[in-house]
């Protein structure tokens, strides 16, 4: 069977990945294309620092691990795309994103050559679900929420009061 072509899909997984900071307050942009060692740029514009990001996407759900090579970047993302299976045996599930900071994914062991790493092999691999923050304290970036409180709860309030002053 040919190998699939999931190109376009890990293009998407870098704008996911990309929205995901964007929704976060943390300013993001995508590299050119083909940038060796990163895909995203994350920024603290107020001083003037950045972070690479590099985003590996797995596009089968229950995808048992991903490829790297390349560690010349400050963080690794990995995207789970869970799209289902080629047989379409494997359920489609929303997509799963783990944020390691580069010396973290340099330590996870990888095979010889081909620099495959096993989800299974990962310790800990539960602790860097969603872990965003760590990217947002690395450049010092401002929370935009205060602490405690989340993004969609301030969201409603302000909904909230949008239909409070319609309602005259």
């Amino acid at each position: 069977m040919p190998r699939q072509d999931t190109r376009i899909e890990s293009e998407g997984a870098e704008f996911l990945v990309l929205s995901q900071l964007l929704i976060a307050g943390i300013p993001t942009f995508k590299s050119y294309t083909n940038t060796p060692g990163y895909d995203l740029v994350a920024t603290n514009p107020g001083k003037n620092s950045a972070a690479r990001l590099s985003v590996k996407s797995r596009w089968k759900t229950g995808a048992e691990g991903f490829i790297i090579k390349n560690f010349d970047c400050d963080f690794v993302v990995i995207a789970k795309l869970n799209r289902g299976s080629k047989d379409g045996r494997s359920k489609v599930l929303p997509p799963e994103f783990f944020v390691f900071p580069v010396e973290v994914a340099r330590a996870i062991p990888r095979t010889a050559g081909w620099g495959k790493v096993s989800f299974s092999k990962i310790p800990e691999l539960e602790t860097y679900r969603d872990r965003w923050d760590l990217i947002r304290d690395f450049l010092d970036v401002p929370r935009s929420v205060p602490s405690g409180r989340k993004r969609t709860d301030a969201a409603l309030e302000g909904m909230q009061g949008n239909r409070r002053r319609h309602r005259v």
